[in-house]
């Protein structure tokens, strides 16, 4: 039987996504732009999971933390999922999110409220352009969509990656065949745009001359090409970021914290937590974010995978001879520190992906570090490996959320552990 047009719903909360969740007599019932406490109208869409997703029709009765969206383009952009949330109830929703994690895995800590950047200050942007009879399609998915949303305005970017667009629209149509889509990938280093375009092949000499206009013009420090690895076209200088107050090369396609005012917080929690132990281990290091802002005195390692990023960190320590600071390459989901190799320090920090660090944690709880500060960008994995920690004998002192994707659901988090 073909589920019905619309029916009624009640929100009873939100889900991981964002999405407020009601039950139906099918199950749950997943419907984005609704609110804990309302009730509304809704159009049955596809499954998903054992419910059903549903498109909203009307709000029938609002939530008093309801308020209007600020921009324009939410509701049909992808990019931000909660500008209908009063940004109190946000932040109480994500500070819930970590604590509802780590209570599934049986943990009680005190979470605050988190520490929250303002809009318009995300320094990286990935956006969907497509060609279509000659006219170029630039912008955000719509949730759930490769439908791209041309934007024209974003209260979430800072100033300068809004200004690219209207010259990269032009860019890309000249640069696209007919039906041929692509991504452009730009961050805003301290020198100047650093450009990645995700296309197939590499580009023919006219579109080399092309691209270099384009850069004269924006006064881009490099433009790199390639769908997956990033070959880099023309370099007028260096992309360079200042991390703690040292200038550090930022290699094409490199992580980077999204705003420069998140990545401060982030230092400024990570640098307690570490206090004062002497030798610190810095997992899944990066460009260096935490290492470089550790003091000079204390003795720290840093580890990626990622070769480049050791690189630049390398080359930024030994410009400041930071002589007590050492990088190595090494992919610690393959090959994790044991608690052997551990015994060397007295303090840990990581700072894994998304999908967590559950072998390096394994062999973390194992050790004998007497404090260990984990940075997190998923509630969920966090609170499976602060399980392993805490099993292996450490106690969670200390969890601080930091926000620094308003209006989306992500949330990051700073826990210390010590034994």
């Amino acid at each position: 039987m073909p589920p019905p047009a619309t029916l009624e719903v009640e929100i009873a909360r939100l889900g991981g996504r964002g999405d407020g969740i009601g039950e139906s007599a099918e199950g749950p019932v997943f419907v984005p732009l609704t609110l804990p406490g309302e009730r509304a109208r809704v159009s049955p869409q596809g499954p998903r999971g054992s419910g059903r997703m549903a498109r909203l029709v009307t709000v029938l009765r609002p939530s008093p933390a309801r308020v209007e969206p600020p921009c324009a383009h939410f509701g049909d952009c992808g990019g931000c999922a909660l500008q209908h949330l009063a940004r109190s109830a946000e932040a109480a929703w994500k500070r819930d999110k970590i604590a509802g994690a780590l209570a599934r895995q049986g943990l009680a800590v005190e979470v605050p409220l988190p520490l929250a950047t303002f809009p318009g200050g995300r320094r990286r942007a990935q956006w969907a352009a497509r060609r279509r009879n000659g006219n170029v399609t630039l912008g955000f998915n719509a949730r759930a969509s490769h439908r791209i949303v041309a934007i024209a305005d974003c209260l979430v970017l800072r100033p300068r990656l809004l200004a690219l667009l209207p010259a990269l629209r032009p860019l890309l149509a000249a640069l696209l065949r007919d039906g041929q889509a692509a991504d452009a990938q730009a961050t805003e280093a301290d020198n100047g745009i650093d450009l990645w375009l995700r296309l197939p092949g590499t580009p023919s000499l006219a579109e080399r001359e092309l691209l270099a206009g384009f850069a004269e013009a924006q006064d881009a420090a490099r433009i790199s090409w390639g769908e997956r690895a990033a070959e880099t076209i023309l370099q007028r200088r260096l992309p360079v970021v200042a991390l703690s107050g040292l200038p550090v090369s930022l290699p094409a396609g490199a992580f980077l914290q999204a705003s420069r005012e998140g990545e401060a917080l982030l230092q400024r929690l990570v640098v307690a937590g570490v206090g004062a132990s002497a030798s610190v281990l810095d997992l899944y290091a990066g460009l260096g974010t935490f290492a470089l802002a550790l003091p000079a005195s204390l003795r720290v390692h840093a580890v990626d995978a990622a070769a480049d990023a050791i690189a630049a960190l390398r080359q930024a320590a030994g410009q400041a001879d930071r002589r007590r600071l050492s990088a190595a390459v090494r992919d610690l989901d393959r090959q994790p520190f044991t608690a052997e190799e551990l015994k060397g320090y007295e303090a840990a920090i990581f700072d894994p992906p998304r999908a967590g660090a559950a072998k390096q944690a394994a062999e973390l709880a194992r050790s004998g570090l007497s404090t260990i500060v984990a940075v997190s960008c998923s509630a969920s994995t966090f609170a499976r490996d602060a399980r392993l920690l805490v099993d292996g004998g450490y106690r969670l002192d200390s969890v601080h959320p930091v926000d620094q994707f308003p209006w989306s659901p992500h949330v990051e988090l700073v826990a210390r552990f010590s034994r």
